[in-house]
């Protein structure tokens, strides 16, 4: 149906955000998209968006359309892939967001032996720096750190993480006495810039003691907005890092970093694949979800220590401790 196909149009265009994107996602000219606009705008007798040809910004009736038309084809789309679900493999479009180091390093092999499983889906992995809207990007699965505020998203725990301090063996040979991580002020640290913060505080806890806590105000004179470039230094013996265990676990095996202060514990930082909550969600995302519950932890295997938090294996709602 021509209305089905102005929807899809249009979805195109708001997530595009310009004339121009939707004409280059499309493989269509920039007057073809154009005048594509105008007659669906005529149809309708409405205006939809105020536009050039670098920017879009939908009217009030064009957000009405673009929200319940995005209803409408998600239905379909759900009727469709119910009725089909029993006799057909999977397929359609998987649209997955995760951050660069951990999407790389896990995410993407995990992905492409998910695919290689069922060539019918269309599989798309973008990394980013920072999490990204689900709805706005259209990303069917993100993976991210910790449990997302938003109430109306699924988060599945996949991988209990926790942080830890490290360095070269031959620093940590010639280092000043290191106690407790309130000892941490005498040594050069590594710190990860974030979110243009000028320091860092690192957070612990002592194992087997819910009540010890410390958060310790740390520096150094070597910084960076890397995780993999922290990693590095550390590895160089410029000082100490705190990076989640995911990261270092196969160095600390190899004996390239050795940890300290084994018996204090940085704060969890968990992974979760996140998605929206509907009625009936997709048979491809529910899988894709539930193979990186059963494959991650394969691949980062926790050290067990006495009185450690048993990893998480529940929805968003479980706060055990």
């Amino acid at each position: 149906m021509a209305q089905l196909d102005d929807l899809i149009f249009f979805q195109h265009l708001a997530r595009a955000g310009s004339l121009t994107g939707t004409a280059r996602e499309l493989g269509l000219s920039l007057s073809a998209v154009s005048k594509r606009l105008k007659q669906l705008e005529a149809r309708l007798g409405v205006e939809l968006a105020s536009r050039t040809t670098r920017r879009l910004s939908l009217t009030a009736e064009g957000e009405r359309y673009l929200e319940r038309g995005s209803v409408i084809l998600e239905e379909l789309a759900e009727l469709e892939e119910a009725l089909g679900e029993q006799r057909a493999a999977l397929s359609g479009p998987l649209k997955v967001n995760a951050t660069f180091g951990f999407g790389r390093r896990h995410v993407a092999p995990l992905l492409s032996a998910f695919c290689a499983r069922h060539p019918g889906l269309e599989a798309v992995l973008e990394l980013s720096n920072y999490p990204l809207s689900l709805g706005e990007q259209g990303y069917d699965v993100a993976v991210r750190v910790g449990e997302p505020p938003d109430s109306r998203l699924v988060a599945r725990c996949i991988l209990a993480n926790r942080r830890v301090l490290c360095a070269a063996p031959a620093y940590a040979a010639r280092m000043a006495p290191l106690v407790t991580p309130a000892d941490l002020v005498a040594h050069p640290c590594l710190v990860l810039r974030e979110n243009d913060s000028d320091y860092a505080v690192w957070r612990f806890q002592q194992y087997g003691d819910v009540g010890a806590e410390q958060a310790v105000k740390v520096a150094g004179p070597l910084a960076s907005n890397d995780g993999e470039v922290i990693v590095r230094l550390a590895l160089e013996g410029h000082g100490i890092a705190l990076r989640s265990w995911w990261d270092v676990h196969e160095l600390l095996e190899r004996g390239e970093l050795v940890e300290l202060l084994p018996q204090w514990r940085g704060v969890r930082a968990d992974f979760y694949a996140v998605y929206q909550q509907r009625r009936h969600v997709p048979a491809r995302i529910r899988a894709f979800v539930a193979y990186l519950e059963q494959e991650m932890p394969r691949r980062v295997t926790l050290p067990h220590r006495p009185g450690q938090d048993q990893a998480k294996r529940a929805t968003k709602g479980d706060r055990r401790p």
